[in-house]
């Protein structure tokens, strides 16, 4: 038979291989395309292909943070914008966006500041902590000098820069943070022992606070002692002698006021500020935030439409601008923002945990005392604006107008973030 023959032949069977092969790929057409693989106990799935994306730091806060600046920058120009009519800054010649436009140039620096930050690896701010606290002590002390340090109201405690008025209390709240973790790491063997491991911590503690309380500054060094106590105990401290620092610490602070005549009148002052005695005296900065919080009630009066602000309550951009948030956006404004910082502190301190899961203990312990510090300054200037805190000079931590404040509290953010990127890429497996 020819093979043209054999090719038109219809009934010619098909080779034994042939059959088995189209039997097999029948059989492979019919099954589902998800083939369940079943390991043990365990069951496991075909899964459609996703492609992998890894974020290079924590996205959620960074905007948490852009949406606090922001807002701040809304309020500072809302709590301000009538200034210039007070008597006080009109003989200076200030324009109604005076406070805005040095606000938005403290931002914009602040932002320059902390892209440069994030550019630096926790190894190099470990190495430089030391000099940096030094750095900020010999600040410390030239704000003291006369012809050097700017003198407002009997406090000395800014440094002409040109551009901007620094505060050294700020830097030195950064600096703490960088040595108490590395003081920490590098004594973490005796941490168990007072005097090798607490005691020249707390020297170097007193010593910051001499120099901050002369200019005077109560309200900074607390805040710094708070960081300090904060990193002690995280760093492992034994509890017992973090309670004997805790005692000794409230036992100071209650001395300075004792022996402070006005400090004294400010507590009494919180206890009653609606007397005649107070009202127009050291508890008139409170009964006029309670005014101003009163009359926002639940919903507010709306943006711009405060009426504390108009020359009733003093430093409603400063101190006193959680009291303008909430007569503009009432108690859901308050809420608001205490749920803001009260997320980016938990946030922080999350990042610090996972630091130190890593074996990272310095990066951890930063990370975890600037969440002391955003969180513990948020929790005093709120408490002083709602009237549950006696009133202490203490700004709210990135929206109250400060070049210097907003400067340092962007610079933290940006090694928190710098400390997420380097937890990320441990976590991928590389190295930083």
């Amino acid at each position: 038979m020819s093979a043209n023959a054999a090719a038109a032949t219809p009934n010619k069977s098909p080779r034994f291989w042939e059959g088995w092969f189209s039997r097999a790929k029948t059989s492979m057409d019919a099954l589902p395309m998800h083939l369940p693989v079943r390991l043990g106990n365990a069951g496991m799935t075909q899964t459609k292909a996703a492609p992998v994306r890894v974020l290079g730091f924590d996205q959620a806060l960074a905007w948490v943070t852009v949406a606090l600046l922001a807002w701040g920058l809304v309020m500072v120009y809302s709590a301000s914008i009538a200034l210039p009519d007070n008597p006080r800054f009109a003989r200076a010649g200030y324009s109604a966006s005076y406070f805005l436009t040095r606000h938005v140039a403290s931002i914009v620096i602040a932002f320059v500041a902390a892209l440069l930050a994030f550019q630096v690896p926790m190894r190099t701010w470990e190495r430089a902590a030391p000099w940096l606290f030094v750095a900020s002590l010999l600040l410390l002390v030239a704000v003291l000098i006369p012809h050097i340090g700017i003198n407002v109201n009997g406090a000395r405690r800014w440094l002409p820069m040109g551009f901007m008025r620094f505060q050294p209390s700020e830097l030195a709240k950064l600096a703490m943070i960088l040595y108490a973790a590395s003081y920490m790491v590098r004594k973490m063997e005796i941490k168990e022992r007072f005097f090798r491991a607490v005691l020249p911590m707390g020297v170097a503690v007193v010593v910051v606070g001499m120099l901050v309380m002369a200019e005077p500054d109560m309200g900074a060094f607390m805040v710094i002692a708070v960081i300090a106590m904060g990193i002690l105990f995280l760093g492992g401290v034994n509890a017992r002698m973090f309670f004997l620092i805790a005692a000794l610490v409230v036992v100071a602070f209650g001395t300075i006021v004792a022996s402070s005549p006005w400090r004294r009148e400010r507590i009494f002052a919180y206890l009653d500020p609606w007397s005649e005695e107070h009202a127009l005296g050291k508890g008139y900065q409170l009964s006029h935030s309670l005014i101003a919080i009163g009359r926002g009630e639940v919903f507010g009066v709306g943006l711009g439409g405060s009426v504390e602000k108009l020359h009733w309550l003093p430093e409603a951009h400063t101190d006193f601008l959680m009291a303008v948030i909430g007569e503009e956006f009432g108690l859901v404004g308050v809420l608001l923002a205490i749920g803001l910082f009260l997320w980016l502190t938990r946030r922080i301190m999350h990042i610090g945990r996972q630091a130190i899961a890593l074996d990272r203990v310095f990066a951890g312990l930063v990370a975890q005392g600037v969440g002391i510090w955003i969180g513990f300054q948020a929790f005093i200037n709120m408490g002083v604006n709602l009237g549950a805190l006696p009133t202490k000079g203490l700004t709210l931590p990135l929206m109250s107008f400060g070049g210097s404040a907003i400067l340092m509290n962007v610079i933290a953010l940006a090694i928190v973030l710098r400390i997420d990127y380097e937890n990320r890429v441990l976590m991928r497996g590389g190295r930083v």
